[in-house]
């Protein structure tokens, strides 16, 4: 199994070498005889990357401690689910995850239907093999995942109790898909500066790709958030940790292309902005990895120091000065026939001060990130930056943003006329008025909740106006049933409605955040039979007990819940004590409702059974996951069916022995 595993790793490396080098044959002497052996190595690649990821999984579910991955990460009492998912909880299981992704994704643009006759392909293939080469160069010789020790253990020493969570399943995976994802837009970028192809055929081949890397980045992040608040007990579904930040950040340049690319396709505008950002994305993916497996930062989130980050910096580093290469030395054919702004009111100047915003975000986010490493190299000690910096600086951007896409659906094109605006806007913002006097009225003081309450209510009304004002255009023409006409509106504009929903859904988990200016919070210690009352909420502290789970052992507490002297029943948080882990795990006990949270952890005990407990009330959170369910739903139905990619690249090239 030692050997079968390694060479298919090897293999898959010198194929990959032997697939680019093909490929730039073909390219160059326009041969179709080494496009199609490029082709056929591709397929062979992920073949290989396959039966690595098969004979992996092969490995950790029948507990081989032989193999040095295997007895690092699994124990033979782990339950079979995670020490299946145990594959990505280190290095080398997470790299050979990340490189079979980046193979599958390779030969689902190779063999798309979409791209078969198409002259740039073999160029967008170069791409992404240069990125599989990097990675099995590192599989094969810095991290390999096949390694076997000289002594074989009787036990494992098993998963970290943090991981053992259904969040360990779905995060990494979810987030590793959206990571991979982006090298897909970007090789289309890069190989239409190589070929000199400027207008927008890249986008629109790649639109359906950027689409859904960002729903996997969104879901990875949402899945995290949840697992963070579930599992880690602080309270909290985001600590503006590094790693954190690494997969925000990508999120948040992605999103801004998503909307100037519709800028560029419309006006033939922002052609330079789109490369870049496209390119500052993909380079965020590598930065991500580098901060995760470099140790420079500490997180919760990192897998310790290694020497892994050298050699992403290193191919982060070649691929950003490439990039910019190209798209330096064809800087005056990108800007020939550009198009300029009309007006400073308009549907396209919203767009452009979205991403403005968006990138000042994203700024703001790597410089919390990067400042200790900073301050470490000039003043020698290394300076924490916490979450009150990023609060205080990501709230007004998460505010103008709201405003922005409550105003973008309704704002015209080209120009926007006074007439224009107060048609519009003028009902959205009066009854927006009026839910921030009612909110006043209410107690609520804080000028950040109510100005946050009163812009989410003006973006969904704004949004739902853009919904009543389509259906009702078509049923004047159909004379259709109002659901039937709302239903055909929507899907022949999937893209358009589409991106209405995941806007709705980005207001519900701003709805979620901005509540979290209410949060009320306890630390007490109880003996049995005595209460804590938080809020409406009175808690009676009725048993301390331990309970068997398998070879694990379980402390767990009961309390009586009660809100105006109504009986909610039974909350049971717990600690868990791992066999093979020194310190036990957290089991947040949560009472979800659409207003709040109640939030309850078991702290700690006594012998005397006096237990410790920390309560928290959280409002508004689980606006938050329904609001990511919706966002989702929304990128879902945008791609779902719709006509991508229908276009022809300008790019010829010579004809002879080609496709």
């Amino acid at each position: 199994m030692h050997v079968i595993g390694n060479i298919t790793i090897y293999l898959a490396f010198f194929l990959s070498i032997y697939a680019f080098i093909v490929y730039i044959f073909g390219i160059n002497k326009q041969d179709q005889r080494f496009i199609d052996s490029g082709k056929g190595a591709t397929m062979g690649i992920f073949i290989l990357a396959s039966l690595s990821m098969v004979l992996m999984f092969v490995l950790l579910g029948t507990s081989q401690f032989q193999f040095e991955y295997v007895a690092h990460y699994t124990s033979s009492d782990l339950p079979l689910i995670y020490k299946l998912a145990a594959l990505w909880a280190g290095n080398a299981g997470s790299l050979l995850l990340w490189t079979f992704f980046l193979t599958m994704y390779s030969a689902m643009v190779t063999f798309s239907k979409k791209m078969k006759r198409n002259p740039m392909t073999p160029y967008i293939t170069s791409i992404l093999l240069l990125n599989i080469m990097f990675f099995y160069l590192i599989l094969s010789f810095v991290t390999q995942p096949f390694a076997i020790l000289e002594n074989t253990p009787v036990e494992g020493r098993g998963l970290n109790p943090m991981l053992q969570d259904p969040g360990m399943v779905f995060h990494p995976v979810t987030l590793y898909l959206g990571y991979v994802g982006l090298a897909v837009p970007f090789a289309f970028a890069i190989a239409s500066l190589i070929v000199k192809n400027m207008d927008a055929f890249w986008i629109q081949m790649t639109r359906r790709w950027t689409i859904i890397a960002w729903a996997f980045l969104t879901l990875g992040n949402v899945i995290g958030g949840y697992w963070a608040y579930t599992e880690l007990g602080w309270g909290g579904y985001w600590a503006w940790d590094p790693v954190e930040n690494a997969s925000f950040m990508p999120w948040l340049t992605v999103t801004a292309y998503l909307h100037s690319v519709m800028i560029q396709e419309r006006k033939n505008m922002l052609k330079i902005w789109n490369l870049s950002l496209i390119i500052l994305s993909y380079a965020l993916t590598l930065f991500g990895t580098f901060l995760v497996r470099s140790g420079v930062l500490t997180s919760v989130h990192a897998f310790g120091e290694t020497n892994l980050g050298a050699y992403f910096l290193v191919f982060m580093a070649f691929m950003v000065i490439l990039s910019m290469y190209l798209l330096m030395s064809r800087y005056q054919l990108i800007k020939k026939d550009t198009g300029q702004f009309e007006a400073y009111v308009s549907k396209e100047s919203s767009f452009l001060i979205n991403n403005l915003i968006l990138l000042g975000g994203t700024f703001a986010v790597f410089w919390g990130t990067v400042f200790p490493l900073v301050s470490e190299a000039v003043r020698g000690t290394k300076v924490t930056v916490g979450v009150p910096f990023f609060n205080t600086v990501m709230s007004p951007i998460l505010l103008s943003l709201l405003f922005l896409m409550a105003i973008c659906p309704l704002i015209a094109w080209q120009r926007a006329s006074f007439k224009n605006i107060k048609d519009n806007f003028l009902i959205p913002a009066l009854i927006s008025v009026a839910v921030a006097i009612v909110i006043v009225v209410m107690g609520v003081q804080e000028a950040y909740p109510v100005l946050g309450f009163t812009i989410i209510t003006f973006m969904i009304l704004t949004h739902l106006v853009e919904f009543i004002r389509g259906t009702r255009a078509r049923r004047h023409v159909t004379k259709e049933a109002i659901p039937v006409a709302l239903f055909r509106l929507m899907i022949r504009s999937r893209r358009r409605y589409g991106g209405y929903i995941v806007h709705l859904g980005i207001a519900l988990i701003a709805f979620g955040i901005v509540g979290a200016n209410f949060d009320v919070e306890r630390m007490e210690t109880l003996a049995v039979g005595e209460t804590l009352t938080i809020g409406d909420y009175t808690l009676t502290y009725e048993q301390l007990g331990q309970r068997s789970d398998g070879v694990n052992e379980s402390v767990f507490a009961r309390l009586a819940i009660e809100k105006h002297g109504r009986d909610l029943g039974y909350i049971y948080p717990e600690r868990i004590f791992y066999l093979n882990w020194e310190e036990p795990s957290t089991e947040v006990a949560v009472r979800s409702t659409l207003r709040e949270d109640l939030y309850v952890v078991l702290s700690g005990w006594e012998e005397d059974r006096r237990a410790t407990f920390q309560v928290k009330i959280n409002p508004l959170v689980k606006w938050i996951w329904i609001g990511s369910f919706v966002l989702v739903l929304g990128a879902v139905f945008a791609i779902w069916g719709g006509r991508y990619g229908q276009v022809n690249p300008r790019y010829t090239g010579p004809e002879r022995n080609v496709y």
